[in-house]
């Protein structure tokens, strides 16, 4: 019997490794939840030798306050108000202080419009106004009237108000909205 090719194979891998010794077996790192969650987690540096065992350096942090969270008002959220002043803007029993029409804009300017129109009359002093979007095409929507929430939660305007609700049917219905405007500091009640 002759040999074949793969017998030639075995003896050469036998030869090769015949002084290989296995390998330590090291403990398994356990993974880290935030790579279990797909982020990318920094690796771990090991200590320099020369400063191990020392405290980190102190480093001074200029103390600056956290920024509290702004919560995203939605329209008819009352909170933060007292329930005869919620009561009194929801059922639209407030003097309309100030009007702004943005029919027939598009969207750039109408964003501008209601940005320059709720610091004019939050710096007046005005308490409740009145922002008139349409209701849009038969179609669907209004495009206006969709994005005025997003624009009264965005800064300049979320700084200024305190919650909107769509309009009573005397003022606009649902091409409406009613605005309410935080108090000046230093206003009476």
């Amino acid at each position: 019997m002759s040999a074949g090719p793969d017998d030639d194979d075995e003896d050469l891998f036998r030869r090769v490794f015949a002084d290989a010794k296995p390998l330590k077996k090291k403990r398994p790192v356990p993974e880290h939840p935030a790579a279990k969650a797909g982020r990318k987690v920094a690796a771990k540096t090991p200590p320099d030798k020369k400063t191990a065992g020392r405290p980190a350096p102190r480093v001074p942090v200029a103390a600056a306050p956290a920024p509290k969270p702004v919560r995203a008002l939605a329209a008819g959220d009352y909170t933060g108000m007292d329930r005869r002043t919620a009561e009194r803007f929801r059922k639209g029993k407030m003097a309309i202080e100030g009007r702004l029409d943005l029919h027939g804009m598009y969207q750039d300017a109408a964003h501008a419009a209601l940005n320059d129109f709720i610091r004019a009359s939050a710096a007046q002093g005005r308490r409740k106004v009145l922002v008139i979007t349409g209701r849009g095409s038969r179609e669907g929507t209004g495009v206006l009237r969709e994005r005025l929430p997003q624009w009264l939660n965005q800064p300049p305007c979320r700084d200024h108000v305190v919650s909107f609700t769509t309009a009573r049917p005397q003022h606009g219905r649902d091409g409406a909205f009613y605005v309410l405007l935080r108090r000046k500091r230093g206003d009476a009640a």
